[in-house]
């Protein structure tokens, strides 16, 4: 959804009326979050009904980072479920990524744009919870290591249910994507 200024100082206002008058069938917190922090595709979200969402209205950005956000939400939830030498093989075969695997978040000064859509789903829309209340400043660019992460990860991703998670070698081969190198260049 594109808002234009005066539109948003409108919402903005009747959002604190509607709070002062103790009304609560919108979440004007999330009305604030999405209007200060540019990410109004998040109404659409929230309010299809409202708003009248549409697949176009959904910035590719902002795709990008829920797929991010998925893989991610995949290898932790994998990890945690591995024995003790699971893991140290995936730490020895995914160096120096196969320790603590761990959503490390994106750039705040390079990527500040990336870290606003992960706060509005995580913290304002309730989505991605595992990542709830983590500082997701990696404080490194991480975009081009999470595309190739997700490169290896978007074939897997399809044959995966809620019966079976990622294998420890899926989960290598995902790690090791993203190590910089002329073969898994963009």
């Amino acid at each position: 959804m594109k808002l234009t200024n005066p539109e948003k100082l409108i919402l903005l206002m009747l959002s604190d009326i509607y709070d002062k008058i103790g009304l609560d069938e919108v979440d004007t917190k999330l009305l604030r979050s999405a209007i200060y922090s540019e990410n109004t595709w998040a109404l659409d979200w929230e309010m299809p009904g409202v708003v009248g969402s549409t697949a176009e209205s959904t910035p590719p950005l902002v795709n990008e980072v829920v797929d991010y956000l998925d893989m991610w939400n995949f290898l932790e939830e994998a990890y945690v479920g591995f024995d003790a030498e699971t893991k140290a093989k995936i730490e020895s075969d995914a160096k120096p990524f196969g320790k603590h695997v761990r959503f490390p978040g994106f750039d705040g000064n390079n990527e500040s744009e990336l870290v606003s859509i992960v706060d509005i789903l995580v913290d304002d829309m309730g989505r991605f919870s595992r990542f709830k209340g983590r500082d997701i400043n990696s404080h490194a660019p991480m975009r081009e290591s999470y595309a190739r992460m997700y490169k290896v990860f978007e074939p897997i991703r399809r044959t995966l249910t809620g019966l079976n998670g990622l294998t420890a070698q899926q989960t290598i081969e995902i790690l090791q994507a993203r190590r910089h190198s002329a073969d898994n260049a963009l």
